[in-house]
């Protein structure tokens, strides 16, 4: 489990294609002593396994294989070497729960649709696939390329959040223009609530049949 507060951004350095899997090595500023082989980290929203991890002059370089589920889903697929990635580590327990729970289980792409400079904040707009769109609401908690956001408004498929200084300073969204894919992970209690109402609504049409 990951909390959507970035703890560093990382560079990939390299990445190599296999026939499924896509082995993607990202430098990194993480103590190398403190990263297990098979322990997680959520890349940009997408919770990838550590296959390797070798000391580096600044931190740490880690291995981390994507397979064609997460290609497919995410941005991960458009990854080159100097892209740069929101990186966080797992929540260990007792750690503060400073942005929600965020599984690093990316539901969909959003399309930014629009960013607007507003001195030292900046609001984006987002396009959601019309299949997540139901779980965004207003001052509603999402995940974006691993950031946790508070969503500002709703208009249908299209949402806008407002990024403040120290979540620009922190992450890769000072770099992001219209037109840029972010990965989307959905607030998960907003997925049991929409469950729990078509359980409902199914349960009344039943009774009413």
């Amino acid at each position: 489990m990951f909390t959507g507060i970035v703890s560093d951004v990382g560079s990939v350095v390299a990445v190599e294609r296999g026939n499924d899997v896509r082995r993607i090595r990202i430098a990194c500023a993480y103590d190398p002593a403190g990263i297990d082989i098979g322990a997680s980290i959520a890349c940009a929203g997408v919770c990838l396994t550590v296959v390797a991890c070798v000391p580096a002059e600044n931190g740490a370089v880690i291995d981390v294989d994507a397979a064609p589920e997460a290609l497919r889903l995410t941005t991960a697929g458009d990854w080159k070497e100097g892209t740069r990635i929101n990186l966080e580590r797992p929540l260990r327990m007792g750690d503060e729960l400073g942005g929600h729970v965020v599984a690093g289980h990316v539901d969909g792409l959003a399309v930014i649709d629009e960013r607007e400079d507003t001195g030292d904040v900046i609001r984006f707009a987002f396009v959601a696939p019309d299949d997540l769109a139901r779980f965004i609401a207003p001052k509603g908690s999402v995940a974006l390329d691993g950031t946790s956001l508070t969503v500002n408004q709703v208009d249908g498929s299209r949402f806008d959040c407002l990024l403040v200084p120290h979540t620009l300073a922190v992450t890769t969204w000072k770099d992001r223009q219209p037109g840029d894919r972010v990965n989307l992970e959905v607030d998960t209690m907003a997925r049991y609530v929409a469950r729990l109402a078509d359980v409902g609504v199914g349960l009344r049409s039943g009774t009413e049949t």
